[in-house]
């Protein structure tokens, strides 16, 4: 298995279904592979990032500026979107 905890199990769900991914199992993203680029993660790019965006506002209520310096790392894996997210949610 992926080592995802639930909330990460729900981000990578709603990353899949708003990507429309359908040859990815949102269970088997490993947290911390990339999400951008690279033969290891899911080989997203700069399109999948904006649609990224507009789910997070959807589901979270929170909007992921560009000019926001963490957005860029939260954007890495799975792992620091799911945290970034449960982060700004709860206030911090």
């Amino acid at each position: 298995m992926s080592g995802q905890t639930a909330e990460e199990l729900l981000m990578a769900q709603r990353l899949v279904q708003a990507l429309n991914l359908d040859h990815v199992q949102p269970e088997a993203i490993v947290p911390e592979a990339p999400l951008f680029g690279g033969a290891q993660g899911l080989g997203l790019d700069s399109i999948d990032a904006l649609e990224i965006a507009l789910m997070v506002q959807q589901q979270y209520g929170l909007e992921l500026r560009s000019d926001d310096s963490e957005v860029k790392a939260a954007f890495a894996s799975l792992r620091s979107l799911t945290g970034h997210v449960l982060q700004r949610r709860k206030g911090g």
